[in-house]
C-alpha cells in the first residue's frame, strides 16, 4: 500500500543517514496524502539533529544563530549564559574567543555569529530558503558589508551609549548615521527593489545587520537621538519594518523596553568593572 511506502519513508528519513533528495518527494507525498502533516514530518527529521545555542537574549550575535536557525525551521535547545559569568560547556565550547553565541551540532562547536549563520546555511540546504546569495560575486559583496557592519558601524552605535562627553556622543551618533546613509545604498543595490537585502526573502546581509535593530532603538530611547530615519534613509527604515514582522524574527527580536532595562544593567556592570 502506498501509505505502508510512506511510513517506511518516514522511518528511513527520520533514523538514516541524510538523503538529500528524499524531503522534496517526501513533501510531494504530504501534499497528496492530506493526512500526513508536515509538522509530523518536520518532528522526525529535527529529532535526527541535536541542535544547542549558548548565548543570552539580549545578544545581538545571538540573535543572528537564532533567526538562521528558525528561517531553516530547526529546532534547538537555548542554553542560557549569564552576563559577566561563563560556563564550563562555554569555555569547553570556545576556549579561544571564550564568547558567545556557539552553535552545538551532534556535539561538535560552531562559534562566531557570522560563521555559524553560513553554516547553517550550508549545512541544511533542504530546509527554509538559502541566506547566502548564489553568485560568488554577490556572496563576497555580502560578507564584505557584513564585515564592515561588526568592524565599523556597531562599534559607532555601540560609541553613541558609552559616551560620557556631549561631543564625543555627538560624534559617535554621527558616525552611526553616516553609516546608515551609506547601507541604504547598499540596500538599494543588493535587494534590487525587492523587500530585502537578499530579495524577496531574509538574506545574510539582513541577518548581519537586523540583529542590530533592537540595539538601535535602545540607543535611540535612551540618549534621545534619532538614528534611523525616515526621510534620511527610506529604504532602511521600511526594510526595518518589514525584518521585524518576519515569523523568523519576530519571536526573537527582544522589546525595546525590555532590552533597555538589560541595557542599563549591563553598562552599569561594565562602568563598575572599568572603574575598579
Amino acid at each position: 500500500m502506498k501509505v505502508t511506502k510512506l511510513s517506511q519513508l518516514i522511518i528511513i528519513t527520520a533514523l538514516g543517514p541524510p538523503y538529500p533528495i528524499i524531503p522534496q518527494l517526501f513533501i510531494s507525498q504530504i501534499k497528496h496524502y492530506h493526512f500526513i502533516t508536515f509538522s509530523l514530518f518536520s518532528s522526525l527529521i529535527m529529532a535526527r539533529n541535536d541542535l544547542k545555542i549558548l548565548g543570552a537574549w539580549p545578544s545581538p550575535y545571538v540573535m543572528r544563530t537564532r533567526i538562521a536557525l528558525n528561517i531553516k525551521s530547526l529546532a534547538y535547545d537555548f542554553l542560557e549564559e549569564q552576563f559577566g559569568t561563563k560556563s564550563e560547556l562555554l569555555l569547553k565550547s570556545n576556549p579561544i574567543y571564550k564568547k558567545i553565541p556557539v552553535l552545538i551540532h551532534d556535539g561538535k562547536p560552531i562559534c562566531e555569529s557570522l560563521i555559524i549563520v553560513q553554516y547553517i546555511d550550508e549545512n541544511w540546504t533542504n530546509f527554509g530558503h538559502s541566506t547566502l546569495p548564489s553568485h560568488p560575486y554577490d556572496r563576497a559583496i555580502a560578507r564584505f558589508w557584513a564585515s564592515y557592519i561588526d568592524d565599523k558601524w556597531f562599534p559607532a552605535l555601540r560609541g553613541v551609549a558609552a559616551a560620557q562627553e556631549e561631543n564625543a556622543k555627538k560624534a559617535a551618533t554621527e558616525t552611526v548615521i553616516e553609516g546608515l546613509v551609506l547601507l541604504e545604498d547598499v540596500f538599494k543595490n543588493c535587494s534590487k527593489g525587492k523587500k530585502f537585502f537578499g530579495g524577496d526573502k531574509i538574506g545574510y546581509l539582513d541577518i548581519a545587520l537586523g540583529c542590530f535593530l533592537g540595539w538601535l532603538k535602545v540607543n535611540e530611547k535612551l540618549n534621545n537621538v534619532n538614528l534611523l530615519d525616515e526621510s534620511r534613509t527610506p529604504g532602511l527604515y521600511k526594510w526595518a519594518e518589514d525584518f521585524c514582522g518576519e515569523s523568523a524574527v519576530k519571536d526573537v527580536m527582544p522589546e525595546t523596553d525590555k532590552l533597555a532595562q538589560a541595557a542599563k544593567v549591563i553598562w552599569a556592570k561594565i562602568s563598575a568593572q572599568a572603574s575598579s
